[in-house]
């Protein structure tokens, strides 16, 4: 038994390094004796890790990257190879961006602002809904809870539409035209989504600069907009990277009805029945709700979604 064992180590690794040598052959890339795969004295895989190469040009909503600046390249660098072995995670953006990436692009379209924007959201929250920071953001666009409000967002006990993927990504357009409007740049806009307005502004008036690649901010800031445009690297470039997601595998946006309402719920639970679901498939369909109950205002009315 232990002879089959070892032959079956031995098997599985030959087959492991053979196919390495002929793609490495076929990419004319790698020298002979550097295939990702090796067999240690003791029988045992041993793997060998790239770093990834870079492209020659990137760019962030049609901005470019100066990637000619070594300080800009090694920066970039360092995302990408930090988030290129991250493939579990990588799979899972790429499974959740069917549900939620055609309702964040046709509002990004709708608002007037650039596709690339949703790496930005996904490197906020990696798509997740109910992402929650330490500090309190919370969601796709990971909101604070004060700073939603001045952006549209109700914010209560009650109801958190920092969870509405639709409504959250309209607040987010807001912030960006209004940052854009500010500084004048995209990339400007979606690196003070990060430290905001007030920081950008400071930092850009003490050096004397304004483009973000010309400033220094504390490390969050620093790293962020070269996380979102690896980000884009990475995801767009997906399966010639080796990240394969086979069609049909990923999440499916939901199917649902709208029920308006225009009073106030006393129980959420008897509401769900009534309409033929669950309270755990109302609060999986409409995560903004956040309580028992809903209390509404006179005037007011919210579209309430069921599955088909």
């Amino acid at each position: 038994m232990e002879f089959q064992k070892k032959s079956l180590i031995y098997f599985v690794a030959g087959l492991a390094i053979g196919g390495s040598i002929i793609a490495c052959v076929a990419l004319n890339k790698v020298e002979p004796g550097t295939a990702s795969v090796a067999v240690s004295p003791e029988g045992r895989p041993q793997y060998k890790w790239f770093a990834p190469a870079l492209p020659s040009k990137m760019d962030f909503c049609g901005e470019p990257v100066p990637l000619e600046k070594w300080e800009v390249r090694e920066k970039l660098d360092r995302e990408v190879l930090v988030n290129s072995y991250l493939h579990g995670s990588q799979l899972y953006i790429l499974k959740l961006a069917g549900r939620y990436m055609p309702l964040i692009e046709e509002r990004l379209k709708a608002n007037g602002i650039p596709d690339d924007f949703k790496y930005v959201c996904v490197a906020e929250s990696s798509l997740q809904q109910n992402a929650l920071s330490g500090v309190g953001a919370a969601s796709f666009w990971q909101f604070m809870k004060d700073t939603g409000p001045r952006y549209g967002l109700e914010i209560n006990e009650e109801v958190d539409e920092r969870f509405h993927v639709v409504k959250a990504t309209d607040a987010a357009c807001k912030y960006f035209k209004e940052s854009y409007s500010k500084f004048g740049s995209w990339t400007a806009a979606a690196a003070s989504y990060n430290c905001g307005q007030a920081g950008y502004q400071s930092q850009a008036d003490f050096q004397q600069a304004t483009n973000y690649y010309d400033l220094i901010f504390p490390d969050e800031t620093n790293r962020y907009l070269y996380r979102i445009v690896a980000l884009k690297y990475l995801l767009s470039n997906a399966k010639s990277l080796g990240i394969v997601l086979d069609q049909g595998e990923e999440y499916r946006p939901l199917k649902y009805k709208i029920v308006t309402v225009d009073k106030s719920i006393a129980n959420l639970t008897d509401f769900a029945k009534e309409n033929g679901s669950s309270y755990k498939m109302l609060k999986i369909y409409n995560p903004w709700l956040r309580s028992h109950k809903l209390t509404v205002k006179p005037g007011k009315k919210y579209d309430i979604a069921f599955p088909l």
